[in-house]
């Protein structure tokens, strides 16, 4: 799909606030309702736009502790690996995880709710996870940028062709 300068702002204002009724984001960005709905339509169907969700403040709901986790696996085989992968992705505590280079294999940004609760999802839950030989943890002392908007104003137009 193309995105093109529109579409962009109609993205733009939906990250900043996805709640907006179809008259104000058209408002916001130029068009009339209708085809604002067939663009928002037209983008959500070709997985542009994955869903629309709540941010919440995760010391205002107990989660206070945010844990960056390194893990190493032993063997990159394929049906080991499918195995780890499927583990974390069914671990709540567990709100991102990305293949990376480096040290670690896999990067997990963990969230629980203070240093006790790690150490129990830590020993019950990581360490017992397939594969794994080594765990590093990092803890955040402070949150200075989280859930930032993607910047689709440094998107090129061959860029936003190739979305």
């Amino acid at each position: 799909m193309r995105l093109d300068a529109i579409d962009r702002r109609i993205l733009a204002a939906l990250q900043r606030d996805g709640r907006l009724t179809n008259a104000d984001l058209a408002d916001a960005v130029g068009l009339s309702p209708s085809p604002c709905l067939r663009r928002v339509r037209l983008l959500e169907k070709a997985g542009v736009i994955a869903g629309y969700h709540a941010a919440l403040d995760r010391k205002a709901i107990g989660l206070g502790l945010t844990i960056f986790v390194g893990i190493k696996v032993e063997r990159h085989h394929d049906e080991e690996a499918r195995a780890f992968r499927e583990a974390v992705a069914a671990l709540d505590e567990v709100v991102s995880c990305h293949l990376v280079s480096g040290e670690a294999d896999f990067l997990l940004q963990v969230v629980v709710a203070d240093l006790a609760a790690y150490e129990r999802f830590l020993i019950g839950t990581l360490l017992k996870l397939p594969g794994v030989s080594d765990i590093r943890s990092n803890f955040a002392i402070q949150t200075v940028k989280d859930g930032a908007p993607l910047p689709l104003d440094h998107l090129s137009e061959a860029a936003a062709r190739r979305a």
